[in-house]
């Protein structure tokens, strides 16, 4: 295979995985796995899973629950729903499960979330709260346990910082 024909499959398989990463932006609340995901771009799960690691640095499934927890955040720290209600509002089906990855991956459970988030994010426009916030896939073999969940080296995170415009990096 010549090298121009590689790299036109190589470009047409990345439209693929763009269209995959969409969906899951877009339908992050239906029940999505990643058989389905990979049916609606005629591959194969395992390469799915391979190909949009290697494009995303995540495989589908985890890209999934970091995208649902997201959203979960921005939902606890509205703070007018349960965490049972944010759990099925993002999509998860089990309260069980979803406390688990919020806190693997947020390092605090979603009701100590809520509290700290109340504080931190205080008097910030939701867009720089959304920014700060967000959660950080920590690599297998680590845990965000091993840290004090609430403390950070960033003032903003710490509510100490007054933000008026939202810094670009």
């Amino acid at each position: 295979m010549s090298g121009r024909r590689a790299r036109e499959l190589q470009l047409r398989e990345l439209v693929l995985l763009r269209r995959v990463r969409d969906r899951i932006d877009r339908e992050y609340t239906r029940p999505l796995d990643v058989e389905a995901l990979a049916r609606g771009v005629h591959m194969s799960a395992g390469h799915l899973s391979r190909q949009f690691r290697l494009a995303y640095g995540e495989p589908p499934y985890s890209y999934l629950m970091t995208r649902r927890i997201e959203r979960a955040m921005a939902l606890l720290r509205r703070g007018d729903l349960s965490v049972t209600d944010v759990c099925f509002a993002v999509g998860c089906s089990s309260l069980g499960s979803f406390s688990s990855r919020f806190t693997d991956l947020v390092g605090m459970t979603p009701t100590a979330y809520r509290r700290a988030a109340a504080r931190s994010t205080q008097g910030l426009p939701a867009c720089v709260a959304r920014q700060v916030s967000r959660p950080v896939r920590i690599p297998a073999g680590r845990s965000v346990r091993s840290r004090p969940p609430e403390v950070t080296d960033d003032p903003v995170r710490n509510g100490e910082a007054q933000v008026t415009e939202p810094q670009l990096a």
